[in-house]
C-alpha cells in the first residue's frame, strides 16, 4: 500500500476503530519477549464478515516511529518470511 508511511502493521482485533483515529500499541511480536512501543494511526479498517472470509481487523500506520523500534519490527518480521505460518498480508 504506497499511502502507507514509515511502515505499518495488520492487526486483527474485535473492537470497532474509525479511520483516523491515533493509537499507541505495546507490540509484542511472534516468540519476542520484549514490548514495542509504536504510536500510529489507523488507515483501514477490515469489519465483520469481510469478503473472502478475511480478518477482521485495522491497519495501523506508524507514526514516524524510533528507527531502533521499527529495525527490531522489520527483524524479528523478516525472520518468519518463509515460515509456513499463515498470515493477514494482503
Amino acid at each position: 500500500m504506497p499511502f502507507i508511511q514509515y511502515g505499518g502493521l495488520f492487526i486483527p482485533t474485535n473492537k470497532h476503530y474509525q479511520i483516523g483515529s491515533e493509537v499507541f500499541m505495546l507490540l509484542k511480536l511472534m516468540d519476542d519477549t520484549e514490548k514495542l512501543p509504536v504510536a500510529g494511526k489507523i488507515v483501514w479498517v477490515t469489519p465483520p464478515r469481510a469478503q473472502g472470509a478475511r480478518a477482521r481487523g485495522i491497519g495501523v500506520q506508524f507514526s514516524d516511529p524510533d528507527a531502533a523500534v521499527k529495525t527490531r519490527i522489520e527483524n524479528i518480521l523478516a525472520d518468519q518470511l518463509t515460515s509456513n505460518l499463515i498470515t493477514n498480508t494482503l
